[in-house]
């Protein structure tokens, strides 16, 4: 199936909000026949003159704003990942074939949901991270949720993209988790030592 690209400096997860502003005249072409035949662009993430091969699909959900001189912002959903298979450059946006695929591998388990879960707020609030309330579906994997809200590096991010069993991305977030909380729990113990008047043991 060949689809619209939108090359980004992001890493886009099923079921995430993608909220955009359009400006380039080439994109707005691009979105512009997106609304008219409701239809999705696909989002891979791009690193200078690097592309990712593995992307997932946005859905425009509406049209937040219109600007005068054709610029908008949009609100976009991530509904499918997909794996580029070929590049069409014959228009003046980038366009690709795609093979669209699902997880094949093991799913989670519900235990391993909630550890992962448990482990994601531990961090954040570790970090001093604020994030906007969270409803989990422990019954239904939630890795992708979980990662969206990660502020993580892009690469970490797409390695979950790309991996095709949800147990093993449940797997690489807990890991993730387990290694992150030890680091912050050092530093938030250093820097109430540094605070005047902390008892020395």
């Amino acid at each position: 199936m060949r689809i619209p690209l939108f090359p980004l400096e992001t890493v886009l997860f099923p079921g995430a909000a993608l909220p955009l502003h359009i400006f380039e005249k080439r994109y707005r072409e691009m979105v512009g026949e997106c609304l008219r035949e409701t239809k999705p662009f696909g989002v891979v993430r791009s690193d200078g003159d690097q592309m990712a091969i593995i992307g997932c699909t946005a859905q425009i959900v509406r049209v937040v704003e219109r600007f005068a001189d054709g610029q908008m912002d949009i609100l976009c959903e991530g509904v499918k990942r997909f794996e580029i298979e070929g590049l069409d450059e014959s228009r003046e946006f980038l366009q690709a074939d795609v093979e669209f695929f699902e997880d094949e591998g093991a799913g989670s388990t519900r235990t391993d949901r909630e550890d992962c879960a448990a482990l994601h707020f531990a961090t954040l609030h570790m970090a001093g991270i604020q994030t906007p309330t969270m409803h989990l579906d422990l019954n239904a994997p939630v890795a992708f949720q979980l990662a969206d809200a990660l502020p993580s590096d892009l690469s970490f991010k797409q390695q979950l993209l790309a991996s095709r069993s949800d147990a093993d991305r449940t797997a690489r977030l807990r890991s993730f988790y387990n290694e992150m909380l030890p680091r912050l729990r050092a530093k938030e113990d250093v820097s109430r030592a540094a605070q005047p008047g902390f008892p020395i043991h």
